[in-house]
């Protein structure tokens, strides 16, 4: 590998690193929950070791694995996390996608827990950026039964919620994975207290006014990957 390309992946590494200890800093991961992934090349990938806490994570302990999790490159006792077959499965759908970041934002993942699907458009920066966000059905992890689940939503979400788990979003890099993570989580207490305050209901975005978002979305904002609602409200 030539000075350029050790440069860059040794970049991609610090920054993941960064990722990981932003989402501990913000209480969406405990222990060693979580994990991120991020292709480099045709086949190559970084990716979170297993049992390793975020918070402690360093660019030497992160591993590089093939499409079918397996290491290329020998990295001590260090061995990708078990769930890396939804990352994968994320990958193998979607040639658009360059990052995947799972965490367990806590407000997001109560709606998870408590089987609520984040469907509504009120908050104009979820609206624009994520749009309706579902629950996959509840698979358990390590097996084929969580990609499995997540399969039939990635052709139009980038942001699911996983049923008694978490959230998974994804994005052409890393920061844009990880900005969906913040959108979801903002979105999550957000909803949850206009509920709150307002006897459980979420007064939405008129239609009207949707369709000129979903129209700026990529006339204006620029914004990548998919959106379950642009095709409604562009059609």
């Amino acid at each position: 590998m030539n000075e350029h390309l050790v440069m860059e992946e040794q970049s991609v590494r610090e920054q993941i690193c960064d990722i990981c200890y932003k989402t501990w800093q913000l209480g969406w991961v405990a222990a060693n929950d979580g994990n991120v992934t991020v292709k480099i090349a045709d086949d190559v990938f970084l990716a979170t070791p297993t049992q390793i806490s975020k918070s402690f994570m360093t660019p030497d302990k992160i591993v590089k694995i093939n499409g079918r999790g397996e290491l290329i490159e020998p990295n001590g006792n260090y061995r990708p996390s078990s769930e890396i077959k939804m990352h994968m499965r994320c990958y193998e759908q979607r040639d658009d996608i360059g990052a995947v970041v799972h965490a367990h934002p806590p407000t997001a993942t109560g709606f998870a827990l408590a089987k609520i699907h984040m469907d509504t458009y009120s908050l104009v920066e979820s609206a624009l950026v994520v749009g309706s966000v579902p629950i996959t059905p509840y698979g358990t992890p390590s097996t084929n039964e969580v990609p499995d689940s997540i399969t039939p939503y990635l052709e139009n979400h980038d942001v699911l919620l996983l049923e008694n788990h978490g959230a998974l979003t994804v994005g052409a890099d890393l920061l844009t994975a990880y900005y969906r993570m913040e959108t979801l989580e903002l979105w999550a207490k957000t909803s949850f207290v206009a509920r709150m305050l307002n006897g459980g209901a979420e007064p939405e975005i008129e239609p009207n006014q949707l369709e000129k978002l979903m129209h700026l979305r990529t006339n204006y904002y620029n914004c990548t990957g998919k959106h379950p609602g642009y095709k409604k409200y562009n059609d």
